[in-house]
Protein backbone atom coordinates (compact mmCIF):
# COMPACT_ATOMS: atom_id res chain seq x y z
CA UNK A 1 0.00 0.00 0.00
CA UNK A 2 3.05 2.12 0.97
CA UNK A 3 5.95 3.04 -1.32
CA UNK A 4 9.11 1.28 -0.24
CA UNK A 5 11.11 3.99 0.99
CA UNK A 6 14.57 3.61 1.12
CA UNK A 7 16.71 6.85 2.46
CA UNK A 8 16.14 9.25 4.59
CA UNK A 9 15.66 11.96 1.53
CA UNK A 10 13.07 9.83 0.15
CA UNK A 11 10.80 10.25 3.63
CA UNK A 12 11.38 14.05 3.18
CA UNK A 13 10.26 14.09 -0.32
CA UNK A 14 7.06 11.72 0.85
CA UNK A 15 6.25 14.34 4.05
CA UNK A 16 6.53 17.39 1.85
CA UNK A 17 4.58 15.88 -1.17
CA UNK A 18 2.22 14.98 2.07
CA UNK A 19 1.81 18.36 3.11
CA UNK A 20 0.69 19.91 -0.26
CA UNK A 21 -1.69 17.44 -0.90
CA UNK A 22 -3.08 18.09 2.48
CA UNK A 23 -3.15 22.28 1.19
CA UNK A 24 -4.71 21.60 -1.55
CA UNK A 25 -7.46 19.32 -0.19
CA UNK A 26 -7.95 22.37 2.58
CA UNK A 27 -8.05 24.72 -0.57
CA UNK A 28 -10.91 22.68 -2.25
CA UNK A 29 -12.90 22.43 0.81
CA UNK A 30 -12.87 26.34 1.44
CA UNK A 31 -13.76 26.93 -2.09
CA UNK A 32 -16.57 24.55 -1.02
CA UNK A 33 -17.54 25.99 1.53
CA UNK A 34 -18.15 29.32 -0.54
CA UNK A 35 -15.39 31.44 1.56
CA UNK A 36 -13.03 32.35 -1.87
CA UNK A 37 -16.48 33.07 -3.66
CA UNK A 38 -17.44 35.35 -0.70
CA UNK A 39 -13.65 37.29 -0.85
CA UNK A 40 -14.13 38.01 -4.31
CA UNK A 41 -17.83 39.20 -4.04
CA UNK A 42 -16.43 41.55 -1.14
CA UNK A 43 -13.53 42.88 -3.39
CA UNK A 44 -15.97 43.27 -6.82
CA UNK A 45 -18.48 45.09 -4.24
CA UNK A 46 -15.87 47.44 -3.47
CA UNK A 47 -14.36 48.21 -6.31
CA UNK A 48 -17.71 48.84 -7.97
CA UNK A 49 -18.97 50.77 -5.25
CA UNK A 50 -15.80 52.80 -5.31
CA UNK A 51 -16.10 53.30 -9.12
CA UNK A 52 -19.94 55.12 -8.62
CA UNK A 53 -18.50 56.91 -5.91
CA UNK A 54 -16.17 58.37 -8.01
CA UNK A 55 -18.11 59.07 -10.69
CA UNK A 56 -21.09 60.32 -8.60
CA UNK A 57 -19.07 62.93 -5.93
CA UNK A 58 -15.56 62.73 -7.49
CA UNK A 59 -15.39 66.57 -8.59
CA UNK A 60 -14.77 70.03 -7.09
CA UNK A 61 -15.20 73.35 -8.04
CA UNK A 62 -12.40 75.31 -7.60
CA UNK A 63 -11.15 79.30 -8.37
CA UNK A 64 -7.96 79.13 -11.26
CA UNK A 65 -6.99 82.74 -11.67
CA UNK A 66 -10.01 84.89 -12.73
CA UNK A 67 -11.70 81.84 -13.62
CA UNK A 68 -13.78 79.00 -11.95
CA UNK A 69 -13.16 75.52 -12.92
CA UNK A 70 -14.89 72.37 -12.53
CA UNK A 71 -12.14 69.62 -11.76
CA UNK A 72 -13.30 66.03 -11.85
CA UNK A 73 -12.16 62.30 -11.71
CA UNK A 74 -12.67 59.13 -13.24
CA UNK A 75 -11.74 55.74 -13.73
CA UNK A 76 -10.34 55.20 -17.29
CA UNK A 77 -8.14 52.45 -18.94
CA UNK A 78 -5.97 55.48 -20.41
CA UNK A 79 -4.56 57.93 -17.54
CA UNK A 80 -4.75 61.46 -19.33
CA UNK A 81 -5.99 65.19 -18.18
CA UNK A 82 -8.35 67.01 -20.63
CA UNK A 83 -9.23 70.55 -20.47
CA UNK A 84 -12.45 71.52 -21.66
CA UNK A 85 -12.89 75.29 -23.08
CA UNK A 86 -16.72 75.11 -24.32
CA UNK A 87 -17.36 76.49 -27.25
CA UNK A 88 -13.88 76.73 -28.18
CA UNK A 89 -13.00 72.62 -27.74
CA UNK A 90 -10.70 70.55 -25.77
CA UNK A 91 -6.71 69.90 -24.62
CA UNK A 92 -5.93 66.78 -23.96
CA UNK A 93 -2.90 65.97 -22.06
CA UNK A 94 -1.08 62.27 -21.57
CA UNK A 95 0.40 63.61 -18.42
CA UNK A 96 0.64 59.78 -16.64
CA UNK A 97 -0.09 56.52 -16.65
CA UNK A 98 -2.46 55.33 -14.34
CA UNK A 99 -6.22 53.88 -14.18
CA UNK A 100 -7.44 57.80 -13.95
CA UNK A 101 -8.76 60.44 -16.14
CA UNK A 102 -8.84 64.26 -14.66
CA UNK A 103 -10.70 66.96 -16.33
CA UNK A 104 -11.10 70.42 -16.14
CA UNK A 105 -14.53 72.57 -17.41
CA UNK A 106 -13.58 76.18 -17.64
CA UNK A 107 -17.35 76.97 -15.64
CA UNK A 108 -17.26 80.64 -15.80
CA UNK A 109 -14.94 83.44 -16.21
CA UNK A 110 -15.28 86.33 -13.49
CA UNK A 111 -15.29 89.00 -15.74
CA UNK A 112 -14.72 91.60 -13.00
CA UNK A 113 -11.10 89.85 -11.77
CA UNK A 114 -10.30 89.15 -15.38
CA UNK A 115 -10.76 93.18 -16.24
CA UNK A 116 -8.78 94.03 -12.79
CA UNK A 117 -5.84 91.87 -13.89
CA UNK A 118 -5.98 93.20 -17.63
CA UNK A 119 -5.87 96.82 -16.10
CA UNK A 120 -2.67 95.98 -13.71
CA UNK A 121 0.11 94.52 -15.73
CA UNK A 122 1.95 93.57 -12.57
CA UNK A 123 -1.33 90.92 -11.99
CA UNK A 124 -0.95 89.66 -15.60
CA UNK A 125 3.04 88.69 -14.54
CA UNK A 126 1.68 87.50 -11.34
CA UNK A 127 -0.83 84.98 -13.41
CA UNK A 128 1.11 81.83 -13.63
CA UNK A 129 2.54 81.92 -10.00
CA UNK A 130 -1.50 82.45 -9.28
CA UNK A 131 -2.48 79.97 -11.63
CA UNK A 132 -0.04 77.29 -10.50
CA UNK A 133 -0.89 77.78 -6.61
CA UNK A 134 -4.67 77.72 -7.54
CA UNK A 135 -4.76 74.37 -9.52
CA UNK A 136 -2.23 72.75 -6.93
CA UNK A 137 -4.89 73.73 -4.15
CA UNK A 138 -7.77 72.82 -6.17
CA UNK A 139 -6.07 68.72 -7.32
CA UNK A 140 -5.44 68.40 -3.63
CA UNK A 141 -9.34 68.97 -2.98
CA UNK A 142 -10.18 66.68 -5.87
CA UNK A 143 -7.75 63.75 -4.61
CA UNK A 144 -9.38 64.52 -0.99
CA UNK A 145 -12.65 64.28 -2.07
CA UNK A 146 -12.47 61.45 -4.86
CA UNK A 147 -10.73 59.36 -1.87
CA UNK A 148 -13.67 60.30 0.39
CA UNK A 149 -16.41 59.65 -2.14
CA UNK A 150 -14.65 56.11 -3.42
CA UNK A 151 -15.06 54.66 -0.23
CA UNK A 152 -18.45 56.02 1.14
CA UNK A 153 -19.13 54.43 -2.58
CA UNK A 154 -17.66 51.27 -1.78
CA UNK A 155 -19.27 50.89 1.75
CA UNK A 156 -22.52 51.95 1.14
CA UNK A 157 -22.76 49.56 -1.82
CA UNK A 158 -21.34 46.49 -0.24
CA UNK A 159 -23.70 47.56 3.11
CA UNK A 160 -26.75 47.23 0.59
CA UNK A 161 -25.85 44.27 -1.03
CA UNK A 162 -24.37 42.08 1.76
CA UNK A 163 -26.66 43.62 4.77
CA UNK A 164 -22.92 42.82 6.74
CA UNK A 165 -20.92 45.62 8.40
CA UNK A 166 -17.84 43.47 8.32
CA UNK A 167 -18.14 42.70 4.43
CA UNK A 168 -19.20 46.93 3.77
CA UNK A 169 -16.34 47.49 5.77
CA UNK A 170 -13.83 45.20 3.79
CA UNK A 171 -15.03 46.80 0.65
CA UNK A 172 -14.35 50.04 1.89
CA UNK A 173 -10.60 49.36 2.35
CA UNK A 174 -10.89 47.40 -0.75
CA UNK A 175 -11.43 50.60 -2.40
CA UNK A 176 -8.79 53.03 -0.53
CA UNK A 177 -6.20 51.00 -1.10
CA UNK A 178 -7.43 50.64 -5.21
CA UNK A 179 -7.79 54.35 -5.38
CA UNK A 180 -4.84 55.04 -3.38
CA UNK A 181 -2.55 52.72 -5.64
CA UNK A 182 -3.83 54.66 -8.44
CA UNK A 183 -3.27 57.73 -7.23
CA UNK A 184 0.15 56.64 -6.13
CA UNK A 185 0.73 55.28 -9.48
CA UNK A 186 -0.80 58.69 -11.37
CA UNK A 187 2.02 60.85 -9.04
CA UNK A 188 5.07 58.23 -9.96
CA UNK A 189 4.11 58.38 -13.88
CA UNK A 190 3.67 62.20 -13.78
CA UNK A 191 5.40 63.53 -16.92
CA UNK A 192 5.45 67.56 -16.64
CA UNK A 193 6.91 67.64 -20.57
CA UNK A 194 3.26 66.64 -21.40
CA UNK A 195 2.31 70.17 -21.57
CA UNK A 196 4.05 71.02 -24.05
CA UNK A 197 2.56 68.15 -26.37
CA UNK A 198 -1.26 68.80 -26.14
CA UNK A 199 -4.16 66.99 -28.76
CA UNK A 200 -6.30 69.90 -29.61
CA UNK A 201 -10.19 69.27 -31.31
CA UNK A 202 -12.71 71.36 -31.92
CA UNK A 203 -12.18 75.32 -32.17
CA UNK A 204 -8.77 75.05 -30.57
CA UNK A 205 -7.56 72.44 -33.38
CA UNK A 206 -5.90 75.53 -35.22
CA UNK A 207 -4.12 76.51 -31.78
CA UNK A 208 -0.75 75.34 -32.86
CA UNK A 209 -0.20 77.43 -35.81
CA UNK A 210 -1.80 80.06 -34.43
CA UNK A 211 0.59 80.21 -31.32
CA UNK A 212 2.88 78.76 -32.47
CA UNK A 213 5.38 76.08 -30.59
CA UNK A 214 6.56 76.07 -27.23
CA UNK A 215 10.19 76.60 -27.86
CA UNK A 216 8.87 79.78 -29.92
CA UNK A 217 6.90 81.51 -26.81
CA UNK A 218 9.83 80.80 -24.73
CA UNK A 219 12.43 82.54 -26.76
CA UNK A 220 10.40 85.39 -27.43
CA UNK A 221 8.42 85.82 -23.56
CA UNK A 222 7.23 89.33 -24.06
CA UNK A 223 5.50 88.33 -27.43
CA UNK A 224 4.09 85.53 -25.71
CA UNK A 225 2.46 87.74 -22.59
CA UNK A 226 1.11 90.05 -25.05
CA UNK A 227 -0.65 86.85 -26.79
CA UNK A 228 -1.75 85.57 -23.65
CA UNK A 229 -3.52 88.71 -22.26
CA UNK A 230 -5.01 89.05 -26.04
CA UNK A 231 -6.39 85.44 -26.04
CA UNK A 232 -7.96 85.10 -22.42
CA UNK A 233 -9.35 88.57 -23.18
CA UNK A 234 -10.78 87.50 -26.38
CA UNK A 235 -12.39 84.81 -23.81
CA UNK A 236 -13.71 87.06 -21.22
CA UNK A 237 -15.50 88.72 -23.98
CA UNK A 238 -16.82 85.47 -25.51
CA UNK A 239 -18.10 84.15 -22.05
CA UNK A 240 -19.11 88.17 -21.77
CA UNK A 241 -21.44 87.65 -25.01
CA UNK A 242 -22.68 84.70 -24.03
CA UNK A 243 -23.74 85.67 -20.58
CA UNK A 244 -25.99 87.73 -21.56
CA UNK A 245 -27.91 86.30 -24.54
CA UNK A 246 -31.58 85.33 -24.18
CA UNK A 247 -31.83 81.55 -22.96
CA UNK A 248 -33.12 79.18 -26.14
CA UNK A 249 -33.97 75.99 -24.11
CA UNK A 250 -33.28 72.29 -25.15
CA UNK A 251 -36.82 71.44 -26.03
CA UNK A 252 -39.27 71.27 -28.79
CA UNK A 253 -40.10 75.12 -28.78
CA UNK A 254 -36.98 75.65 -30.60
CA UNK A 255 -35.48 74.30 -33.75
CA UNK A 256 -31.59 75.42 -34.22
CA UNK A 257 -29.98 75.50 -37.83
CA UNK A 258 -25.99 75.82 -38.58
CA UNK A 259 -25.51 78.00 -41.49
CA UNK A 260 -22.16 77.63 -43.13
CA UNK A 261 -21.32 78.42 -46.93
CA UNK A 262 -17.49 78.57 -48.90
CA UNK A 263 -15.67 76.21 -47.19
CA UNK A 264 -13.50 76.24 -50.12
CA UNK A 265 -11.48 73.00 -49.46
CA UNK A 266 -10.38 74.12 -45.90
CA UNK A 267 -9.78 71.40 -43.60
CA UNK A 268 -10.03 73.40 -40.55
CA UNK A 269 -13.87 74.24 -41.36
CA UNK A 270 -14.49 70.74 -40.66
CA UNK A 271 -13.62 71.46 -36.50
CA UNK A 272 -15.35 74.81 -36.61
CA UNK A 273 -18.65 73.42 -37.86
CA UNK A 274 -18.39 70.09 -35.53
CA UNK A 275 -17.52 72.49 -32.93
CA UNK A 276 -20.38 74.44 -33.00
CA UNK A 277 -22.83 71.96 -34.03
CA UNK A 278 -22.20 70.06 -30.64
CA UNK A 279 -21.75 73.87 -28.64
CA UNK A 280 -24.78 75.10 -29.83
CA UNK A 281 -26.85 72.01 -30.38
CA UNK A 282 -27.63 72.13 -33.87
CA UNK A 283 -30.25 70.37 -34.94
CA UNK A 284 -28.78 70.36 -38.75
CA UNK A 285 -26.68 71.90 -40.75
CA UNK A 286 -27.33 73.87 -43.76
CA UNK A 287 -24.29 74.47 -46.41
CA UNK A 288 -24.85 76.73 -49.12
CA UNK A 289 -21.86 75.73 -51.75
CA UNK A 290 -19.04 75.79 -52.79
CA UNK A 291 -17.41 73.36 -51.13
CA UNK A 292 -14.42 72.49 -53.05
CA UNK A 293 -12.02 75.26 -55.12
CA UNK A 294 -12.47 73.39 -59.04
CA UNK A 295 -15.45 70.72 -58.68
CA UNK A 296 -12.24 68.15 -59.93
CA UNK A 297 -12.87 64.33 -59.00
CA UNK A 298 -9.58 64.75 -56.77
CA UNK A 299 -11.68 67.28 -54.48
CA UNK A 300 -14.00 64.51 -54.01
CA UNK A 301 -12.91 62.96 -51.56
CA UNK A 302 -12.74 66.39 -49.31
CA UNK A 303 -17.03 65.50 -49.00
CA UNK A 304 -16.39 62.47 -46.55
CA UNK A 305 -15.60 64.88 -43.62
CA UNK A 306 -19.31 65.47 -44.40
CA UNK A 307 -19.92 61.88 -42.39
CA UNK A 308 -17.66 62.95 -38.99
CA UNK A 309 -20.76 65.88 -38.56
CA UNK A 310 -23.26 64.44 -36.20
CA UNK A 311 -26.49 65.68 -37.79
CA UNK A 312 -28.24 66.39 -41.24
CA UNK A 313 -25.97 68.15 -43.65
CA UNK A 314 -28.24 70.06 -46.12
CA UNK A 315 -25.56 71.35 -49.02
CA UNK A 316 -26.21 72.71 -52.45
CA UNK A 317 -23.99 73.19 -55.37
CA UNK A 318 -22.04 76.36 -55.37
CA UNK A 319 -20.47 77.83 -58.24
CA UNK A 320 -17.20 75.74 -57.76
CA UNK A 321 -19.06 73.18 -57.26
CA UNK A 322 -19.51 70.39 -59.95
CA UNK A 323 -22.25 67.40 -60.27
CA UNK A 324 -19.00 65.32 -59.18
CA UNK A 325 -18.81 66.88 -56.06
CA UNK A 326 -22.70 66.30 -55.52
CA UNK A 327 -22.69 62.92 -56.09
CA UNK A 328 -19.89 62.76 -53.59
CA UNK A 329 -21.66 64.72 -51.04
CA UNK A 330 -24.75 62.99 -51.80
CA UNK A 331 -22.95 59.45 -50.52
CA UNK A 332 -22.55 60.92 -47.20
CA UNK A 333 -24.86 59.09 -44.80
CA UNK A 334 -26.33 62.21 -43.31
CA UNK A 335 -26.17 64.74 -45.96
CA UNK A 336 -29.33 66.05 -47.70
CA UNK A 337 -28.44 67.68 -50.71
CA UNK A 338 -30.90 70.28 -52.42
CA UNK A 339 -30.84 70.66 -56.48
CA UNK A 340 -34.76 72.13 -57.36
CA UNK A 341 -36.91 69.86 -54.89
CA UNK A 342 -38.70 70.55 -51.54
CA UNK A 343 -37.51 68.54 -48.53
CA UNK A 344 -38.70 68.13 -44.54
CA UNK A 345 -35.75 68.36 -42.34
CA UNK A 346 -35.74 68.63 -38.98
CA UNK A 347 -39.08 69.94 -38.50
CA UNK A 348 -38.64 72.77 -41.41
CA UNK A 349 -39.53 72.74 -44.81
CA UNK A 350 -36.74 73.47 -47.06
CA UNK A 351 -36.62 74.42 -51.20
CA UNK A 352 -33.07 74.38 -52.43
CA UNK A 353 -31.25 74.48 -56.07
CA UNK A 354 -27.76 74.39 -57.21
CA UNK A 355 -25.74 76.84 -59.12
CA UNK A 356 -26.77 76.85 -62.11
CA UNK A 357 -23.02 77.86 -63.47
CA UNK A 358 -19.58 76.35 -63.51
CA UNK A 359 -16.96 79.01 -62.63
CA UNK A 360 -13.85 76.36 -63.03
CA UNK A 361 -15.11 75.44 -66.66
CA UNK A 362 -14.80 78.50 -68.65
CA UNK A 363 -14.58 76.70 -72.15
CA UNK A 364 -18.39 76.75 -71.06
CA UNK A 365 -21.20 79.72 -71.56
CA UNK A 366 -22.11 80.14 -68.40
CA UNK A 367 -25.22 82.11 -67.37
CA UNK A 368 -25.52 85.86 -67.17
CA UNK A 369 -26.47 87.18 -63.99
CA UNK A 370 -29.76 88.27 -65.82
CA UNK A 371 -30.54 84.45 -67.27
CA UNK A 372 -29.44 83.61 -63.63
CA UNK A 373 -32.08 86.18 -62.23
CA UNK A 374 -34.86 84.87 -64.19
CA UNK A 375 -33.74 80.61 -63.40
CA UNK A 376 -34.09 81.80 -60.02
CA UNK A 377 -37.90 83.30 -60.88
CA UNK A 378 -38.85 80.24 -62.66
CA UNK A 379 -37.74 78.19 -59.57
CA UNK A 380 -40.03 81.15 -57.16
CA UNK A 381 -42.51 80.46 -59.32
CA UNK A 382 -42.40 76.76 -58.92
CA UNK A 383 -42.55 76.72 -55.00
CA UNK A 384 -45.64 78.71 -55.02
CA UNK A 385 -48.50 77.75 -52.77
CA UNK A 386 -46.71 74.74 -51.86
CA UNK A 387 -48.26 72.69 -49.01
CA UNK A 388 -46.90 72.75 -46.73
CA UNK A 389 -45.63 76.19 -47.47
CA UNK A 390 -41.82 76.35 -47.68
CA UNK A 391 -39.78 78.21 -44.74
CA UNK A 392 -36.79 78.45 -45.80
CA UNK A 393 -34.79 78.52 -49.52
CA UNK A 394 -31.59 77.81 -49.97
CA UNK A 395 -29.70 79.29 -52.33
CA UNK A 396 -25.81 79.42 -53.47
CA UNK A 397 -25.88 83.30 -54.99
CA UNK A 398 -28.33 85.64 -53.88
CA UNK A 399 -29.15 86.69 -57.32
CA UNK A 400 -30.52 83.63 -57.64
CA UNK A 401 -32.29 83.96 -54.46
CA UNK A 402 -33.67 87.31 -54.83
CA UNK A 403 -36.37 86.08 -56.92
CA UNK A 404 -38.20 84.21 -53.69
CA UNK A 405 -38.73 87.50 -51.91
CA UNK A 406 -42.48 87.45 -51.26
CA UNK A 407 -42.40 83.15 -52.12
CA UNK A 408 -40.53 82.38 -48.38
CA UNK A 409 -40.10 84.18 -44.90
CA UNK A 410 -36.21 83.15 -45.57
CA UNK A 411 -33.54 83.06 -47.86
CA UNK A 412 -29.94 81.69 -47.54
CA UNK A 413 -27.30 82.26 -49.66
CA UNK A 414 -23.39 82.61 -49.63
CA UNK A 415 -20.93 83.22 -52.41
CA UNK A 416 -19.77 86.57 -51.29
CA UNK A 417 -17.55 85.75 -48.44
CA UNK A 418 -19.09 88.19 -46.29
CA UNK A 419 -22.30 88.35 -43.94
CA UNK A 420 -24.98 90.21 -44.09
CA UNK A 421 -29.17 90.25 -43.79
CA UNK A 422 -31.85 92.51 -44.59
CA UNK A 423 -35.43 92.04 -45.26
CA UNK A 424 -37.10 92.75 -48.25
CA UNK A 425 -40.44 95.10 -48.88
CA UNK A 426 -41.97 91.53 -49.28
CA UNK A 427 -41.25 90.77 -45.68
CA UNK A 428 -38.35 88.04 -46.88
CA UNK A 429 -34.95 88.08 -44.78
CA UNK A 430 -32.29 87.59 -46.82
CA UNK A 431 -29.51 86.09 -44.71
CA UNK A 432 -25.70 85.78 -46.86
CA UNK A 433 -23.09 83.95 -44.78
CA UNK A 434 -19.23 85.01 -44.94
CA UNK A 435 -16.57 81.51 -45.35
CA UNK A 436 -16.72 79.28 -42.81
CA UNK A 437 -13.04 78.26 -44.27
CA UNK A 438 -11.62 81.62 -44.47
CA UNK A 439 -11.93 81.85 -48.17
CA UNK A 440 -9.64 78.57 -48.16
CA UNK A 441 -6.89 78.75 -50.14
CA UNK A 442 -7.06 82.26 -51.77
CA UNK A 443 -7.49 83.47 -47.58
CA UNK A 444 -3.61 83.00 -47.98
CA UNK A 445 -3.14 85.20 -51.00
CA UNK A 446 -4.49 88.11 -49.63
CA UNK A 447 -2.65 90.89 -47.38
CA UNK A 448 -2.24 89.45 -44.02
CA UNK A 449 -3.53 92.24 -42.38
CA UNK A 450 -6.53 91.73 -44.00
CA UNK A 451 -7.28 87.98 -43.57
CA UNK A 452 -10.52 86.52 -44.53
CA UNK A 453 -12.16 85.56 -40.76
CA UNK A 454 -14.23 82.15 -40.51
CA UNK A 455 -17.86 82.93 -40.36
CA UNK A 456 -20.79 81.13 -39.34
CA UNK A 457 -24.41 81.07 -37.64
CA UNK A 458 -26.34 79.94 -35.29
CA UNK A 459 -30.15 80.09 -36.36
CA UNK A 460 -32.99 79.84 -34.00
CA UNK A 461 -36.50 78.89 -35.08
CA UNK A 462 -39.69 78.81 -33.46
CA UNK A 463 -40.80 75.17 -33.94
CA UNK A 464 -44.52 76.05 -33.95
CA UNK A 465 -44.70 78.95 -36.21
CA UNK A 466 -41.21 78.28 -37.77
CA UNK A 467 -40.35 81.71 -38.23
CA UNK A 468 -36.17 83.02 -37.33
CA UNK A 469 -36.72 84.32 -34.03
CA UNK A 470 -32.55 84.94 -33.18
CA UNK A 471 -29.78 84.00 -34.75
CA UNK A 472 -25.89 84.20 -33.05
CA UNK A 473 -23.23 85.31 -35.52
CA UNK A 474 -20.06 83.51 -35.01
CA UNK A 475 -16.92 85.20 -35.96
CA UNK A 476 -12.99 83.59 -35.71
CA UNK A 477 -9.66 85.52 -36.74
CA UNK A 478 -8.28 84.37 -40.15
CA UNK A 479 -5.11 83.22 -41.10
CA UNK A 480 -2.74 84.65 -38.37
CA UNK A 481 -5.24 86.13 -35.76
CA UNK A 482 -6.90 84.71 -32.57
CA UNK A 483 -9.60 86.50 -32.66
CA UNK A 484 -13.33 84.72 -31.30
CA UNK A 485 -16.84 87.06 -31.22
CA UNK A 486 -20.12 85.99 -31.11
CA UNK A 487 -22.80 88.38 -31.36
CA UNK A 488 -26.60 87.47 -30.35
CA UNK A 489 -29.55 89.10 -32.89
CA UNK A 490 -32.66 89.30 -32.10
CA UNK A 491 -35.53 89.33 -35.47
CA UNK A 492 -37.28 92.12 -35.17
CA UNK A 493 -41.51 90.92 -35.54
CA UNK A 494 -40.58 87.65 -36.60
CA UNK A 495 -43.76 86.92 -37.45
CA UNK A 496 -44.38 89.98 -40.42
CA UNK A 497 -46.65 88.93 -43.16
CA UNK A 498 -45.12 88.13 -46.53
CA UNK A 499 -46.49 89.49 -49.55
CA UNK A 500 -46.29 88.01 -52.98
CA UNK A 501 -43.47 90.76 -55.12
CA UNK A 502 -45.02 92.30 -57.98
CA UNK A 503 -43.75 90.72 -61.08
CA UNK A 504 -41.88 91.78 -63.37
CA UNK A 505 -42.12 92.88 -67.04
CA UNK A 506 -41.97 89.43 -69.52
CA UNK A 507 -39.40 90.64 -72.22
CA UNK A 508 -38.07 88.10 -75.21
CA UNK A 509 -35.21 86.28 -73.71
CA UNK A 510 -33.16 82.88 -75.28
CA UNK A 511 -34.03 79.69 -74.03
CA UNK A 512 -32.49 79.01 -70.47
CA UNK A 513 -28.96 77.50 -70.77
CA UNK A 514 -28.52 74.13 -68.08
CA UNK A 515 -28.90 74.58 -64.58
CA UNK A 516 -26.54 71.93 -63.75
CA UNK A 517 -22.84 72.24 -64.37
CA UNK A 518 -20.97 69.11 -66.10
CA UNK A 519 -19.11 66.53 -64.61
CA UNK A 520 -15.67 68.70 -63.83
CA UNK A 521 -12.47 66.16 -64.62
CA UNK A 522 -9.21 66.48 -62.39
CA UNK A 523 -7.28 68.28 -65.00
CA UNK A 524 -10.03 70.94 -66.25
CA UNK A 525 -9.55 75.18 -65.88
CA UNK A 526 -8.18 77.29 -63.95
CA UNK A 527 -9.94 78.64 -60.56
CA UNK A 528 -11.14 82.27 -61.24
CA UNK A 529 -12.43 84.24 -58.45
CA UNK A 530 -15.79 82.55 -56.77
Amino acid sequence: MFPRVRSIRDVVRWRRLSGWAARVRGWISRVRRGRLWRGAAVVGAGLAGGWLGLVLGGQVLTPIGPADVDLSMRPSWNGETVVNVAPLGTLQFDTHSAPLRMKANVAEIRLDAAERMFQNPDDISRISEQVGSDLRDGVIRLFVRSGVTAVLGAAGGALLVFRDRRRAGWSAVTALVTFASASGMAAATFNPSSIAEPRYSGLLAGAPQVVGSVEDAVSRFSEYQEQLAGLMGNVSQLYEATSTLPVYEDDSSTIRVLHVSDIHLNPAAWNVIGSLQEEFQADFVVDTGDLTDRGSTAEDTFAEEISGIDAPYVWVRGRQDSQGTQRAVAAQDNAVVLDGEVREVGGLTLYGAGDPRFAPDRTRDNPSAEEVARIGAEQARSIAGAEPPVDVSVLHDQVQGRAFSGEVPLVLAGSEHQRSTEVADTGTRFFVQGSTGGAGLSGLEQDSDEPTPYEASVLYFDAETKRLQAWDNVTLGGVGLTSAQIERHIAENPDREITPASPPPVTPSSPSPPSSPPDATSGEASRPPS
